[in-house]
């Protein structure tokens, strides 16, 4: 497991202060989770369905999100579905 860095939430959340970061970061979530709970978000913004948000830290990376009214800089850093090809 990786421990997401400061930089790393900052390149795909928008807009977020430091006491997010470190709630976000707090979780345990890794960048995986990250990538997932952004992809989440930003697929709820766009087809504007809410869904049941997922347990673990991916689900608590998600509900600060939605709480603080954040939302990721592209879908997920992995790209669509978590693939990194496009």
């Amino acid at each position: 497991m990786s421990e997401l860095t400061r930089d790393e939430v900052v390149s795909v959340v928008h807009p977020v202060d430091d006491a997010t970061v470190a709630e976000i970061i707090a979780t345990g979530a890794t960048r995986t989770d990250l990538a997932m709970a952004c992809a989440f978000v930003a697929q709820e913004a766009h087809t504007h369905e809410a869904r049941e948000v997922p347990v673990g830290p991916m689900g608590q990376v998600i509900s600060i999100l939605e709480r603080v009214g954040a939302r990721p800089l592209r879908g997920s850093p992995l790209g669509e579905a978590g693939s990194t090809l496009e």
